[in-house]
């Protein structure tokens, strides 16, 4: 009987392989291992009744009327909690349910303590997988007396405080005149670098070459020529020179047309004012420090 028994168990144990082996969500295998408890349950029901061997077809009929008998079973014990205003139901409960579907309550001690009756080893309790925390920055704040205690936590502090991203801009001038000179020392630098690189350098030290390198000076084919030719500073003096010159000229024309149609008499005066304003603004501009110049002021160009 027993070797029956295990029979019958391989050929629903193998059923259900076979039908677990596309299912991977949870559900599923919750509910194949659920299945697979039902069928050894009703295995062994079976072998206490006397029976050697069973149909495949009728182990699963029997599973599916036990499956749904428990179920109705939950369903109404439920339905009866809920209706006394609780959550969990309670021994009362399943004892009403097993009487309104017609169940003699009295019997089940009596089959408890049967004799034949097979004990099933438990199934096996799997360790639920670790759920990984997630990172927290700072305390959460605890709920306030006015709150409920079974409301969620609070959530972390970064979530609802202001943190600042960014900094004031430094407006000190000392700093700022440091950091301008850091910054054009740093591009001085590295331009420096970056032509002792690519060019020619020069090694203080002869026995290693990488250790304070010096840009190559080349040696110009006519060294007197740059004495000759106007520097940079010199051009562009000269080309404010002339434009100030050309706008004096235009502003002295303008003016002597404009006295010329209004007075003919004070032409004279006012054409000596503008020469000697002339000469002056001339000798202005032979002055070669640029901090002893005097201030220019802004023409006041009329309209004809």
């Amino acid at each position: 009987m027993a070797e029956t028994a295990t029979a019958v168990n391989g050929s629903g144990s193998s059923g259900t392989r076979s039908c677990g082996r596309g299912s991977s969500t949870p559900s599923d295998n919750y509910f194949l291992a659920r299945r697979r408890t039902l069928q050894v349950v009703v295995s062994s029901l079976l072998t206490e009744a006397g029976f050697e061997s069973a149909e495949k077809a009728a182990v699963e009929t029997l599973t599916e009327m036990l499956q749904s008998y428990l179920t109705e079973i939950g369903r109404s014990a439920k339905s009866f909690c809920e209706h006394t205003a609780r959550t969990q139901p309670t021994l009362p409960d399943v004892v009403v349910t097993l009487i309104e579907m017609g169940f003699n309550v009295d019997t089940l001690p009596a089959y408890a303590k049967r004799s034949q009756r097979m004990v099933i080893t438990a199934p096996p309790v799997t360790n639920h997988p670790v759920v990984p925390k997630a990172l927290s920055a700072g305390q959460n704040r605890p709920h306030p007396a006015h709150i409920p205690s079974h409301l969620p936590e609070f959530p972390d502090p970064h979530t609802y405080i202001k943190t600042p991203t960014c900094r004031e801009p430094v407006g000190d001038y000392q700093v700022l005149r440091e950091k301008a000179a850091s910054q054009r020392r740093d591009v001085e630098r590295a331009l420096t670098r970056f032509m002792a690189k690519t060019g020619e350098t020069q090694s203080l030290f002869k026995d290693d070459t990488s250790i304070f390198p010096l840009i190559a000076a080349r040696p110009l084919s006519i060294p007197y020529l740059n004495a000759l030719l106007p520097s940079e500073l010199e051009l562009q003096q000269v080309e404010e020179t002339d434009s100030s010159e050309q706008d004096d000229q235009t502003d002295t024309e303008n003016l002597s047309m404009h006295l010329h149609a209004d007075d003919p008499g004070e032409e004279k005066e006012n054409s000596s004012v503008l020469q000697h304003s002339s000469l002056k603004g001339g000798e202005d501009t032979m002055i070669d420090n640029p901090y002893l110049r005097p201030v220019k002021k802004p023409k006041l160009r009329r309209k004809k």
